[in-house]
């Protein structure tokens, strides 16, 4: 592990890391558990109401979102097929020292294991109701093959990585999402919400997670 990542402990006392080439943290400070529970599952996942969801996560990171969704589908008992894209892959030797497991059931800690340490750009299944495929790509240049319910953006913050949150990649999205799917991110910035809704989606501002006023939901609806 390099001095290029630095585990940092959050408010609520889980782990996330800080990144020195981008001066940013993978999650917020007052809580990496508590914000993707509340921004990708609680406002994302709970919120669509379908017993099989395909999902596709922009910036898979540390795998926080792909645990937690596991997780959702074993209390639901809905079907998932995830997808997340990285263009650079954390070590996993510094995944292995998160404390995300603390947070796990301890029957289900070793499907998080099998998330880093399956083979890229292949899908996985992980469990009867999961499979799981991850993308070691660049985003800004990817273009679906498959339709998806669900996207969560969890790219770094705008000001980091202005190039992720791009019309252009608005646009790849809303067209590779089915008709009433959705988008959730952390980010309300001006600039996203301007370039969500020119690119066809319903912006709607929610209640952001501890630390944080608002977040965004973004829907594609059936046009008439």
């Amino acid at each position: 592990m390099n001095n290029e990542f630095k585990i940092i402990k959050t408010r609520d006392k889980s782990d996330t890391i800080f990144v020195k080439r981008y001066n940013e943290i993978y999650h917020s400070s007052h809580g990496a558990l508590n914000e993707s529970k509340h921004v990708f599952i609680q406002s994302g996942l709970q919120f669509i109401q379908l017993e099989k969801i395909r999902i596709f996560e922009v910036g898979f990171g540390t795998g926080l979102n792909a645990i937690l969704s596991y997780l959702e589908s074993l209390k639901k008992d809905i079907k998932i097929e995830y997808t997340g894209i990285e263009l650079y892959p954390l070590d996993p030797e510094l995944i292995d020292k998160l404390n995300f497991t603390d947070f796990i059931p301890k029957n289900e800690q070793a499907v998080f294991q099998l998330i880093h340490h399956s083979e890229w750009n292949k899908k996985n299944k992980l469990a009867p109701n999961f499979t799981f495929t991850k993308i070691q790509a660049d985003f800004t240049s990817y273009q679906f093959n498959n339709c998806f319910d669900l996207i969560y953006f969890d790219a770094f913050a705008p000001e980091k990585q202005p190039e992720m949150w791009s019309l252009g990649n608005f646009q790849k999205i809303f067209d590779a999402l089915n008709q009433e799917g959705i988008l959730v991110t952390y980010s309300s910035k001006g600039l996203v919400k301007r370039n969500l809704r020119e690119a066809g989606f319903k912006v709607k501002r929610l209640e952001g997670p501890a630390g944080k006023r608002h977040m965004l939901r973004a829907s594609k609806e059936i046009q008439f």
